[in-house]
């Protein structure tokens, strides 16, 4: 994939974290990220550039290119999922490196979190049965792969269906879907994750690394390789989406599922009580994880006079 590298620099050296609409280069926020911001960018609006200040050595920056470039050939190539052309630019500024994983721009009214909304129920219900049989890909690829396993982060607004026509808003079990969050690539190679863990710090409050390291982190890097969780966290997304009549269908259409198309992987029937409790206890984490955020920022640029790199997402409706 062609980058403008230069354009990307002139973005990143005008950019406003706070306002990043009023950035020297005009750009759009299409999605927001713990430690990512993706934007379309003026001068390349065919592209969705995903921002990510977070790295501080060459080394550790070179590590995580061929992480991410490894992550998004086995998806392709190995288990058989979609992802968008993509590219990788990166370069250093005055105190820390950015990167920018870049896919080609898909219509936004053909992303999961748009589509439950437009979509009729029983289309979403389909959706929804086409994003379990792409994930069941992975557990069928880490069962059979030796000394390799990859994680995948399901929820619905990683997901868009190809060629969809939001003038016939319509899903069968043709559709073909891509999957779009390929820069938090989860590989663990005889056990040992790849991904170093520490990156997922770089964006918190200095004085909450503590007690994330020790409360979240784990979580955080293991949930992913558990297809029974990367469900219960997609339904749970139905809370966050406002849709949440739906989950008992969902909950329903999954255990059927696990219990006949994906019967080999042994996987346990989930409650709506574990959907509920997951939900909720991950909408007050991130919240509070938010709010430190926001206080952290205000530090910076009020208290110590610094500058804050990191772009924070409004009020979250959940």
């Amino acid at each position: 994939m062609k980058i403008n590298v230069d354009l990307l620099k002139k973005f990143e050296s005008g950019l406003d974290p706070r306002h990043p609409e009023n950035s020297k280069i005009p750009a759009k926020v299409l999605g927001y990220g713990e430690i990512s911001t993706v934007f379309e960018i003026e001068g390349e609006s065919n592209l969705a550039c995903k921002r990510m200040p977070i790295f501080r050595q060459q080394k550790e920056l070179d590590q995580y290119e061929t992480i991410y470039n490894e992550y998004n050939s086995i998806l392709k190539d190995k288990v058989g999922i979609n992802v968008p052309p993509y590219g990788f630019a990166s370069f250093p500024c005055e105190r820390y490196i950015v990167c920018f994983d870049v896919q080609e721009k898909l219509p936004p009214q053909s992303f999961g979190d748009k589509l439950i909304h437009t979509l009729k129920d029983d289309d979403v219900i389909a959706f929804f049965s086409l994003v379990l049989t792409q994930l069941k890909k992975v557990w069928e690829f880490n069962k059979k792969s030796t000394g390799i396993e990859i994680g995948i982060d399901g929820q619905i607004s990683n997901w868009a269906i190809k060629d969809f026509d939001p003038n016939r808003p319509h899903v069968d079990s043709k559709a073909q879907l891509y999957y779009i969050d390929t820069s938090t690539p989860f590989i663990r190679k005889n056990g040992k994750e790849q991904l170093d863990p520490e990156l997922f710090l770089r964006s918190a409050p200095s004085f909450l690394l503590w007690l994330i390291r020790w409360l979240f982190l784990k979580d955080v890097m293991t949930r992913y390789y558990d297809f029974r969780l990367v469900a219960i966290d997609i339904m749970a997304n139905f809370y966050k989406e406002q849709r949440s009549e739906l989950i008992p269908c969902l909950i329903q259409v999954t255990n059927d599922f696990f219990a006949k198309e994906a019967k080999d992987l042994g996987i346990k029937p989930i409650s709506a009580e574990e959907v509920r409790s997951y939900y909720k206890e991950d909408a007050l984490i991130w919240t509070i994880f938010l709010a430190m955020r926001r206080l952290d920022r205000f530090i910076h640029n009020r208290i110590l006079g610094k500058p804050y790199i990191y772009i924070l997402p409004g009020k979250i409706k959940r």
